[in-house]
């Protein structure tokens, strides 16, 4: 990996932790915020989109169009089985096995699917930053995932995990293969996104703003760092990066998170969440070997 993608992927992760972090604090909007920051983001990102098509078109082959009409479906799939599997378990179980599971499927599939060749420290690296993840998420207490009450959220995690890996592959053949702009390839999918969900925004609009009441920052700010984050991940991609290494490396976010939880949110760090930060950044540096 060149010192050019790890920069771009890590410079995505940090964006990706602070939007999170931002998100949180509009958690109980829930749907309602969704629907408003992609709609924004939408909105923001619509010159660049713009200027793109205008200075250097685009060819609109079949197959970019179906990979582009099959990243917004897979985008959203994966956005309401993360709301369902909510729903049904466990944050604290289907977190962590979506995604510890997300990045393994990713870099499988890049080895079965697109041909890519593992270094041994690239597998250990995705072995470290996988099981780092589940240290942080899960605080040390892995025994949780053998209750029968959390075998839901175990199937929950593993499925949200393959929508993950559907996605991060599908994007990855999107702009590797059919050199589709990953500006555009990710606003037309959030687009089509915003325009599935705006009935039911429309139908419960007297719902939605008064839950978005004193929000609406928070979903400006996560409509211009969202696609962001993705975007650089993209590009990352683009520029040669391997899906089995780059889909693993941008879930340093979860450490990023962690650690600014602990600064900012002043939250409380276990030493399992410690340990799970150490391991990460073991296998940070062994994947930018």
């Amino acid at each position: 990996m060149t010192l050019q993608t790890f920069a771009l992927v890590i410079s995505a992760a940090i964006l990706h932790a602070a939007w999170n972090l931002l998100s949180k604090k509009a958690a109980a909007a829930a749907g309602h915020f969704v629907f408003s920051y992609r709609l924004l983001s939408s909105v923001l990102y619509a010159p660049w989109v713009a200027y793109i098509f205008w200075a250097d078109g685009m060819d609109w082959s079949l197959a970019a169009v179906l990979f582009i009409a099959l990243s917004s479906v897979l985008h959203l799939c994966y956005s309401l089985c993360l709301q369902w599997g909510y729903h049904a378990a466990d944050l604290s179980v289907v977190y962590p096995i979506a995604r510890g599971t997300g990045p393994l499927l990713s870099s499988l599939a890049a080895f079965i699917l697109l041909g890519e060749r593992p270094s041994t420290f690239g597998v250990l690296g995705i072995a470290c930053v996988v099981a780092g993840i589940l240290l942080i998420a899960s605080g040390g207490n892995l025994r949780r995932f053998a209750n029968p009450q959390a075998l839901a959220g175990v199937r929950w995690g593993f499925f949200i995990g393959l929508f993950i890996a559907a996605y991060t592959v599908a994007d990855a053949y999107s702009v590797k293969v059919l050199l589709v702009a990953p500006v555009i390839l990710d606003w037309l999918s959030a687009t089509g996104n915003a325009l599935i969900m705006a009935p039911r925004a429309w139908v419960r609009r007297a719902d939605m703003m008064a839950q978005m009441r004193g929000k609406w920052g928070y979903a400006l700010a996560v409509g211009a760092l969202s696609p962001m984050a993705y975007i650089l991940v993209l590009y990352a991609l683009q520029l040669g990066g391997p899906v089995s290494l780059v889909a693993p490396l941008r879930e340093t976010s979860l450490m990023i998170a962690t650690v600014a939880g602990f600064f900012i949110l002043k939250e409380k760090v276990s030493a399992a969440r410690v340990m799970g930060c150490a391991v990460i950044v073991a296998g940070v540096i062994l994947l930018a070997r």
